[in-house]
């Protein structure tokens, strides 16, 4: 058996790694002018390549640092005064900061507060109650599951229908299919039965990047409200929910934000359309004066009545520090090493794994691909297994894909290389094994 390669020697096995088509990973690590943030990562023990940030980010070498300094002081020394001294403002100024280096949002827009199942039912079951009269959700059926499983409980809690868009599980949702959905609701331009159309930005399955200014905009022709799920864009892809009109958006923040496991979500409303919409989790931390202690609920104006509970501000912290990293770097930037670490891992699939029955289950068009590579075999579920024995984690997707995760300042193209040696190393042992057969 093959064992893998660290990705720090990787490039000397890379014999016929596409060296013909382009660029080797040596050369391509050697002018990386992201390369230098690597660094900032905390190294994992045993893993010689991480190609899951699309699940869950990698910790910074500072955030321990960080965390040391908020039991000691803010907590530690300043206790329940860090509430009016910073922590009460921090979910609208962190979301701000969220807003202003991977949104294209101005202020006053955004919050960081719940998870991202909570959140997503907080803005679907207030989007749906600002058009009173329409009975329909609209979403395509290859979306993530806890966004279906949410609007399957809030058309039921609702009396609403809800309409799936069937869409090419390797490909996503386009503009195409939503004109066909928009108007198939009631054989004509329709108009008066769709309350919410609920989309993920990139796709969680085959990384589909959508055209969300496009869609937005025939959405709106029809009337209805469009929540975009931002989880696998926010931080790798480029976002500009003001320019697009965006109503509505809820990321999570452990992906390429890397807040870690269960670090809060956020979620964006246009300003026209805060007070437009109603709380549907009423707690005293979206009241208008938080310590009134009033008998009834009066919401407060702008992006802070959306918050329910208690901010949990241990959970915010990690993200800070990405965000530093971000702000630094800028997102063109982050953007074009995501699209060559995409562009990479498709060329050397096609080279190294296509032999083996391999397909790249994911858009070959940079323009229409998120940071993430899809790849499909029969065997992938065994081969995911084995490459975490190895110290190399991707993540599968039933019924066959491997996925690729891609974060562009923890991840290098040697990494891409090892992996992907591996799984074609897998694939030939298993091979071999096969026409071998039993005994022998």
């Amino acid at each position: 058996m093959t064992t893998a390669t660290p990705a720090s020697a990787a490039t000397a096995t890379a014999e016929g790694a596409g060296r013909a088509t382009g660029p080797s990973a040596e050369e391509l690590d050697g002018t990386d002018p992201l390369a230098r943030f690597r660094d900032r990562f905390l190294p994992a023990d045993g893993v010689v390549a991480y190609l899951d940030g699309n699940s869950l980010g990698r910790p910074l070498r500072q955030t321990g640092a960080d965390f040391a300094d908020v039991v000691a002081g803010e907590w530690g020394t300043r206790l329940i005064r860090s509430w009016d001294e910073r922590w009460l403002d921090l979910p609208l100024g962190l979301g701000d900061r969220i807003a202003a280096s991977t949104l294209g949002a101005a202020p006053g827009q955004t919050v960081v507060a719940d998870s991202t199942t909570v959140l997503l039912y907080k803005m679907m079951r207030a989007a749906v109650a600002a058009r009173p009269g329409r009975t329909r959700i609209l979403m395509d059926d290859d979306n993530f599951p806890t966004d279906r499983f949410i609007a399957e409980g809030i058309a039921r809690e609702c009396g609403l229908e809800l309409q799936w868009i069937p869409v090419d599980k390797a490909a996503g949702i386009t503009i195409d299919l939503i004109d066909e959905a928009l108007t198939a609701a009631s054989g004509e331009a329709f108009g008066d039965r769709v309350a919410l159309v609920v989309l993920s930005h990139v796709s969680y399955r085959s990384g589909h990047l959508a055209d969300v200014a496009a869609i937005t905009a025939r959405v709106h022709d029809a009337g209805a409200l469009v929540l975009w799920d931002l989880c696998h864009s926010a931080g790798s892809a480029p976002i500009e929910l003001d320019a697009w009109n965006v109503d509505i958006a809820v990321g999570c923040t452990y992906k390429y934000l890397n807040g870690g496991p269960g670090s809060p979500a956020f979620a964006y409303v246009a300003s026209a359309l805060q007070n437009e919409l109603d709380q549907p989790i009423q707690g005293w931390m979206g009241a208008s004066d938080i310590f009134a202690m009033a008998e009834g609920y009066v919401p407060a104006k702008g992006m802070r009545r959306f918050i329910s509970g208690t901010p949990p501000i241990l959970g915010m912290l990690p993200m800070q520090g990405m965000l530093e990293l971000i702000e630094e770097a800028g997102m063109p930037a982050i953007r074009q090493k995501s699209i060559a670490l995409t562009e990479y891992t498709i060329r050397i699939v096609d080279d190294l794994l296509t032999p083996f029955g391999v397909q790249v289950a994911s858009p070959r068009d940079s323009g229409e691909r998120g940071s993430h590579v899809t790849i499909r075999h029969p065997r992938f579920k065994a081969v995911t297994a084995e490459l975490w024995k190895r110290g190399i984690i991707p993540d599968f997707r039933n019924p066959d894909g491997l996925r690729l995760g891609l974060s562009p300042l923890s991840t290098s193209f040697g990494e891409v290389l090892v992996a992907v040696e591996a799984i074609r190393d897998i694939l030939a042992d298993t091979e071999s094994a096969a026409e071998a057969g039993p005994g022998r």
